[in-house]
């Protein structure tokens, strides 16, 4: 069982930067920890939050493959959070819970999450539901983690620009800019809060980088398709 775990001290692992990138959110640092160390010693990329708030953050300048929620937190559920996420982002859920009750478990799939687990659990039961959850994902997406716009494809973990086959150079506010349009797709992002992921403080500079990176997706930027101004409140992308 997971409480049970102990992972042999290793040398450490090096992780691939395309490997899927997991946050875990979970009040109980001890449960907390383990799983961290068990899915890096797996291949994960992996993030650790204490609760929804942390959790919030860590999203708003990641992008991640899938979230392992705990139900039952402090403050803001795992429910209550999932709910939320869900209002602008179809990335995979894994909810964990103490409880196996049957309405909770009804109640996390009826909120659209991908898997639902008791604790405790045999850590080998839940990399194998991870490794379910994404399959079913990148059936579902095509190729999980990259968005497309045209002839240009983003491999969001990467930071990775393509036009066909041709790598297009960007700048690490570029890679930001792109990540965090990933996770709305679709969706307006305020000029304040695009300023406040790169810790600009300033509109004004958003606008200009919004600018410089239309040149690199747009085949007009001056007319552009994908990412567009929303008078009023800001800027979306439109990816396909």
């Amino acid at each position: 069982m997971i409480e049970g775990h102990h992972p042999q001290r290793a040398a450490r692992i090096a992780i691939s930067d395309d490997a899927p990138h997991i946050l875990i959110v979970d009040d109980d640092h001890r449960i907390r920890d383990l799983l961290q160390k068990y899915l890096l010693e797996n291949g994960f990329r992996v993030t650790a939050a204490q609760d929804s708030q942390n959790a919030r953050a860590a999203m708003r300048g990641l992008a991640f493959d899938l979230l392992i929620l705990d139900v039952m937190m402090p403050g803001e559920s795992g429910f209550e959070l999932a709910n939320e996420i869900r209002t602008h982002s179809k990335v995979p859920i894994l909810m964990l819970t103490a409880r196996a009750n049957t309405d909770d478990r009804i109640q996390g799939l009826e909120l659209g999450v991908d898997d639902y687990l008791a604790k405790p659990f045999e850590p080998r039961e839940l990399l194998l539901r991870i490794h379910n959850i994404i399959r079913r994902h990148e059936g579902a997406s095509g190729q999980a983690g990259e968005i497309r716009m045209g002839e240009f494809v983003f491999h969001i973990s990467r930071g990775e620009l393509k036009r066909n086959d041709t790598t297009v150079k960007l700048t690490e506010r570029e890679r930001d800019l792109l990540r965090q349009f990933a996770q709305k797709p679709g969706l307006p992002i305020a000029r304040h809060e695009l300023a406040m992921l790169g810790g600009t403080g300033s509109e004004r500079a958003i606008d200009v980088q919004i600018n410089r990176l239309r040149r690199k997706i747009e085949v007009d930027p001056s007319n552009p398709i994908y990412l567009q101004t929303v008078r009023g409140k800001g800027y979306i992308l439109h990816a396909e």
